[in-house]
């Protein structure tokens, strides 16, 4: 069992999750989303810091400080996967293994979803699982850690 710290990070409207376009997103919650990713974490000797911001710089600001401190991050970047070199650079910079979530199937949605500034420097990529994406994501950080580790 790993002793080590994840960093969960939501971009703009997940804290709509819910109540923003249930057809598309369902009725789980943000805190769902923490609830289950936090189990999950911990059952795997992690534990899990949480942030979901509707502002650009915060989730660039929270990078920086995780760096150096934290193992990896789970990272539904929202709009912004389209749109944030920004984002992108504090991912880089931030040293962590990444695991890149969307709810939904991005690529089955309209064409600017499509590309992502993100998912060609993470780990691996979780799309149209729903919630469950950001367990699927602490996994894969997990192996990718203990991989690292034996190295």
């Amino acid at each position: 069992m790993r002793h080590g710290r994840l960093l969960i990070l939501n971009g703009p409207n997940l804290n709509l999750l819910g109540t923003r376009e249930p057809a598309l997103y369902g009725a789980d919650t943000l805190a769902d989303v923490e609830r289950i990713t936090a189990q999950r974490a911990e059952a795997l000797g992690y534990k899990a810091d949480f942030l979901q911001s509707n502002w650009e710089g915060a989730l660039v600001d929270r990078l920086h400080e995780a760096r150096g401190n934290t193992d990896g991050v789970v990272i539904n970047p929202g709009a912004f996967t389209h749109t944030s070199v920004a984002l992108r650079d504090a991912l880089l910079a931030s040293e962590l293994l990444i695991a890149e979530v969307h709810i939904t199937n991005v690529h089955k949605r309209e064409a600017f979803r499509h590309h992502s500034y993100v998912s060609d420097i993470a780990e691996a990529v979780f799309v149209g699982a729903g919630i469950q994406g950001y367990v699927y994501g602490v996994e894969a950080l997990d192996r990718a850690l203990v991989r690292r580790d034996a190295l």
